[in-house]
This record gives C-alpha cells, sequence and structure tokens, in this order.
C-alpha cells in the first residue's frame, strides 16, 4: 500500500510517499508544495489544490493522513493553517482516499516512541526507518513522519492491535 503523509501549511506543505508492506516500510519519494507569497490567498489555496492534484495523479497513493491543527498564539497563522490543512483534505477526498488525522503527540509517539519527542528525534528517527533517504527539509520530513504513523496505526487494525 502506498501511503501519502502531509504536513500542510500555506507556504510550505510537506509530502512524502512510503510503502507499507505489513509490518515493513520503505521511502517512494518525498518533497515540499510552495505556494508564492505574494499571490493572493485564494490563489495560493487553488495553487496548493492543483499542485495536490497532480501529486496525486502521479502517485496514485491508496491512502493519506495528516497531523490535525494545533493551535499557536497567532489566530491569524492557525487560520491560513487550517485553510491549508481543508485544501489537502479535500484533495484527498475528491478521489476517495481515505484520510487518517493524528494529533501531533500521536505521531511522534509512534514514531519515536514518546509523545513529547522534538522535531530533531523525529527527523532523526524518520531517516532511521527510511535508511539511505536524503530528506529534503524539515515540512518533508513531518509529512513522512505522519506516513509511519499511519502506516503503524493500519498494521496494529489489522492484527486487532489497540
Amino acid at each position: 500500500m502506498i501511503i501519502l503523509g502531509l504536513d500542510p501549511g500555506l507556504g510550505t506543505t510537506g509530502w512524502g510517499l512510503i510503502r507499507a508492506e505489513g509490518n515493513r516500510i520503505g521511502h517512494v519519494a518525498h518533497g515540499k508544495l510552495v505556494t508564492d507569497t505574494k499571490a493572493t490567498l485564494p490563489r495560493r489555496l487553488a495553487h496548493l489544490d492543483a499542485m495536490l492534484a497532480a501529486l496525486i495523479a502521479d502517485h496514485a497513493p491508496e491512502a493519506a493522513a495528516v497531523e490535525e491543527v494545533f493551535v499557536n498564539s497567532n489566530a491569524q497563522s492557525t487560520l491560513k493553517l487550517g485553510q491549508a490543512r481543508g485544501v489537502v483534505l479535500c484533495a484527498a477526498a475528491r478521489v476517495g482516499i481515505d484520510v487518517g488525522e493524528y494529533k501531533p503527540s500521536t505521531v511522534k509517539k509512534s514514531v519515536v516512541g514518546v509523545g513529547n519527542a522534538d522535531k530533531e528525534q523525529v527527523h532523526a528517527m524518520v531517516s532511521r526507518l527510511l535508511p539511505g533517504v536524503k530528506i529534503v527539509g524539515a515540512d518533508a520530513a513531518d509529512a513522512l513522519a505522519v506516513a509511519i504513523c499511519h502506516a503503524h496505526h493500519l498494521a496494529s487494525a489489522r492484527f486487532g492491535v489497540r
């Protein structure tokens, strides 16, 4: 199964594709989708949607996963993040892909083993779980972590583990 992990953001959305076979995972591809900061919000959201549609068409993932939105101190930033996340969810749903949603602490616990791990620990474990992969930035690493988390949850559900 090909799983698409997404780390939504209005400026940069990280994405990561992994192949999950039972409890084994392997890297397929990863990267960043970047919108023009000088464009209007509707144009940026439309561009993000078009890039996601192309990514999904190119790789045909069977499942997708995103992190749930956390509220930060800047309400405007949280709102923009929520709008980008809505585009991400819609792009996957439009083509019939089920989307798993996970709290950041759940992703960290799934990848590192503890829910309060810092970004460096998560990225180090993603690199360890996907040996030889040169990860292009924090957004892509986070997206790969979300995909790995989803793979673990799908495998656990298949075997009746909670």
